[in-house]
């Protein structure tokens, strides 16, 4: 029986959002998430399937069985399916999404200027080959 994973998108040349794929998957102890850059041929796929304008949203996106979430909304899902104390951050989803998107759109503005930008999307390891798509 095939499992079904919860799917990352993220922007596989920015240098904060690589380290945040690592970051999950160093605490998806259930091998819950599969990754693929949006500037991929697979994160293209998925984009259009789903109907999402990257210009509105083009650093996450977790894509749950049916359901799609983008921004800070898919940061704190995600955050629940991760070991350790951090489902416990799942709390700050009755902040109001507006508040939450503020701030999630001010670091993803500045994301390239703070942590730097990447001439290509990271290649994974052969060892962590199978969580990407």
């Amino acid at each position: 029986m095939k499992k079904n994973h919860k799917i990352i998108l993220f922007d596989g040349v920015c240098n904060l959002c690589n380290a945040s794929v690592n970051f999950v998957i160093k605490r998806d102890k259930n091998d819950v998430f599969r990754f693929a850059a949006l500037q991929s041929e697979i994160g293209n796929k998925y984009i259009s399937e789903l109907n999402i304008n990257p210009l509105d949203t083009d650093s996450i996106i977790l894509i749950d069985e049916d359901k799609c979430y983008v921004k800070s909304t898919a940061a704190l899902h995600i955050t629940k399916s991760m070991s350790g104390a951090y489902p416990l951050l799942f709390g700050f989803i009755i902040v109001p999404k507006f508040i939450r998107n503020w701030v999630y759109d001010y670091v993803a503005k500045n994301r390239y200027k703070w942590y730097g930008k990447k001439e290509s999307c990271m290649i994974p390891s052969e060892e962590l080959k199978r969580k990407f798509l």
